[in-house]
């Protein structure tokens, strides 16, 4: 069984920036509110097969390694990544459209193939993963919207 979500949003930025925060995978930590640290290993490009690990936040004061694959680099249009959730795959990506005026529409997919004990609770499941990636989605508008504030004398 899979699950997807979908949040979207529209950013008083242009396509291209908005591209370029979410390719800035150490600003991660900003808006993902499980990231504490992101890189692209080996210091390579960040491109598709790019390996990005990430030291995250874990259960009560813990802290854990994961590693998520870069699939998809499209400039400026999407990107996309896979990695684990829990006992399951998952893939995620950002597709990015031009708007009136300047902005962009942004629009963040998450797809889960349930696996293991995540088999048992799909609905509750796809709820959190909702509610995350609506919270995300204002934090990188927010984001986004600052640091284009800050560079416009």
């Amino acid at each position: 069984m899979t699950i997807r979500t979908e949040s979207r949003i529209t950013i008083a930025s242009s396509v291209g920036e908005v591209f370029d925060y979410i390719c800035d995978v150490g600003r991660w930590r900003e808006w993902a509110p499980t990231v504490l640290e992101c890189r692209v290993r080996g210091g390579t490009l960040f491109q598709p097969g790019s390996m990005l690990d990430q030291r995250a936040k874990g259960i009560l004061w813990l802290t854990r390694g994961r590693s998520q694959q870069v699939t998809t680099v499209e400039a400026p249009r999407c990107v996309a990544f896979a990695g684990p959730m829990g006992t399951s795959a998952a893939r995620w990506g950002m597709e990015f459209d031009a708007a009136d005026n300047g902005q962009t529409d942004a629009m963040m997919w998450i797809e889960v193939d349930l696996a293991g004990i995540m088999r048992a609770v799909p609905g509750i499941l796809k709820g959190s993963i909702q509610r995350v990636s609506d919270r995300e989605m204002v934090a990188i508008k927010a984001a986004v919207e600052s640091t284009r504030r800050a560079a416009t004398p």
